[in-house]
């Protein structure tokens, strides 16, 4: 399923001021991760927006938002919002920045990741004789 370009446009507006962005595809779609964590993401028309356990409920309660659903059961904090409740800027916005507060909190909260090695200093050294 393709993604509306206008909307995530309009969410990278939102997240211009911000240097921990980064775009991902996924689920069919674009995410945007912030701080390395899922923060929002477009599919089709529709918002998705990471809100967490905590605020789940709250945000099922808004206009337009709904359980996000790919597999048959409802992924709990996240909700997808239709392309209909985003008409402005201010609503988009809030979905965005309340999307971000929760990624940047669990970004907090998780340990500090290992940097990588490369596949070339995992090898033993070779010594000369």
């Amino acid at each position: 399923m393709a993604y509306s370009e206008r909307l995530a446009e309009k969410i990278r507006g939102v997240l211009d001021s911000r240097f921990d962005v980064e775009e991902k595809k996924m689920f069919g779609g674009l995410c945007f991760m912030v701080a390395g964590s899922m923060a929002c993401g477009v599919m089709g028309d529709d918002l998705l927006a990471r809100v967490g356990p905590a605020a789940y409920d709250d945000a099922l309660a808004q206009p337009h938002a709904h359980v996000m659903d790919f597999t048959g059961r409802p992924l709990r904090g996240f909700v997808r919002v239709a392309g209909a409740g985003l008409r402005t800027s201010a609503v988009l916005g809030r979905w965005v920045r309340d999307s971000v507060a929760f990624a940047v909190l669990q970004a907090d909260s998780k340990p500090a990741k290992r940097p990588k090695q490369s596949k070339i200093s995992q090898k033993p050294a070779l010594r000369k004789k």
